[in-house]
């Protein structure tokens, strides 16, 4: 059988995760619904909270489907699901039925979200051990930046044939962009490693970097560095997520923006969204993935400090944009995380339990800032909470670097031993 080219299989898992990545679009809905039926502004943004908090429980379910099934099962489920969403929410709208899009927006396309998330994922991991955070950080990417490309075109779609078949025609593109990408994912050949990389074993030209240990989904939730990474995602979603929920209002009302320059700054943030993915990940392959989180929240924790001093405009922005590239770069490199910690014998059922994280953080950053904000009416506030949990996550980050050398020590001597025996 025939090798398939690994940077296909990247491309595929990017076409997946555009697809999927236009639920960050949803913004776009908001208003229409809200005009159109005569719905809540709080009821039509719970179908989003309802979509993140799916994807991440989904995510935890369907890990050892992922494993047992394959990637390609996996997403033509995740492509049905995700698609049969979003014709769902159509016909919810035909029927000004609230309850039926809640059902098929939140609770069917979230799981879709979910299931899809994961599938390529854990196979783009076996396929570059040599660059497994570029790998993760490209698919990712398309999550991050699906939005840049399904906010415009969902917008004139609804100004030219409305919002039910606006679902009816981005659900069945979707459902034709995953499929086609699910069709081509499959996983390597077991302990398969690129040309180049097995060039240098043979000349070991520089050390092979090993992975810690090889767990499976129930050892790695039993050791201290898989609650530590769970920690360390809770908080980095939690304040990227917090801060894209309300960019807009919270743009305007700082630093004095008008609604056009701030619906700019928050397109120009899916394109950091997007870019920092890949921008991090990369370089988590060069420095490493646990100083990569530390640099992480050193950086964000200084950003939240400063931001409530801040009256410039220009700033304002830099700080938001570098904040949320991070929030990328966290996803995008967890992945890659996941492999170094547990190896890659169940790594998508262990990344799903860890996108648990997600659904946590999906509504505790939305709510905290949006209490915050009516209680105190400022953002202020909001600000130093964050930063008392960016404290928080950067001592973790530090525990988690003094955790692997442990364990690195710890399998040294066992080796040692194995030898003298």
């Amino acid at each position: 059988m025939k090798l398939k080219n690994r940077w296909l299989i990247a491309l595929s898992a990017v076409a997946i995760h555009l697809s999927i990545g236009s639920a960050y679009a949803y913004s776009v809905f908001q208003n229409p619904l809200a005009s159109q039926l005569g719905w809540e502004t709080t009821q039509v943004a719970l179908a989003f909270t309802i979509a993140i908090f799916f994807l991440g429980v989904s995510a935890a379910f369907f890990g050892p489907f992922v494993e047992k099934k394959g990637p390609r099962k996996a997403a033509l489920l995740a492509a049905v699901l995700f698609s049969t969403g979003l014709v769902g929410a159509g016909v919810a709208v035909s029927m000004e039925s609230l309850a039926l899009f809640l059902l098929f927006y939140g609770a069917v396309g979230g799981m879709g979200l979910g299931l899809g998330y994961i599938s390529p994922v854990s196979t783009l991991v076996k396929w570059f051990p040599d660059r497994r955070g570029l790998a993760t950080g490209m698919a990712v990417f398309g999550f991050g930046a699906g939005a840049l490309i399904a906010s415009p075109v969902a917008a004139q779609l609804i100004e030219s044939v409305g919002i039910a078949s606006t679902f009816f025609i981005l659900g069945a593109t979707f459902f034709i962009l995953m499929v086609s990408g699910a069709l081509y994912i499959a996983k390597p050949p077991v302990d398969w490693k690129p040309k180049t990389m097995l060039e240098k074993e043979e000349k070991q030209t520089q050390p092979v970097k090993e992975d810690l240990a090889q767990l499976t989904a129930k050892e790695a939730v039993k050791t201290k560095r898989f609650w530590m990474l769970w920690v360390m995602m809770f908080i980095n979603i939690s304040v990227g997520i917090m801060l894209i929920s309300v960019a807009s209002p919270m743009a305007q009302e700082k630093v004095g923006m008008t609604a056009i320059a701030a619906a700019s700054m928050v397109g120009i943030m899916g394109l950091f969204n997007g870019g920092g993915r890949i921008l991090w990940a990369s370089a988590s392959d060069y420095i490493g993935r646990a100083r990569v989180y530390t640099i992480f929240f050193s950086i964000q924790l200084v950003a939240f400090l400063i931001l409530p001093t801040i009256s410039n405009v220009l700033l304002f922005q830099a700080l938001i944009f570098i904040v949320i590239s991070i929030y990328g770069g966290g996803f995008a490199s967890l992945p890659a995380f996941i492999g170094d910690l547990f190896g890659t014998k169940e790594l998508g059922a262990i990344h799903g339990l860890l996108l648990t994280s997600w659904s946590m953080a999906g509504v505790v950053g939305p709510m905290v800032v949006s209490f915050v904000r009516e209680a105190t009416n400022s953002y202020n506030l909001t600000f130093y909470i964050f930063a008392g949990l960016l404290v928080c996550a950067f001592v973790t980050s530090i525990y988690m670097t003094k955790n692997i050398k442990e364990v690195k020590k710890e399998k040294e001597l066992r080796v040692i031993e194995t030898k003298l025996a």
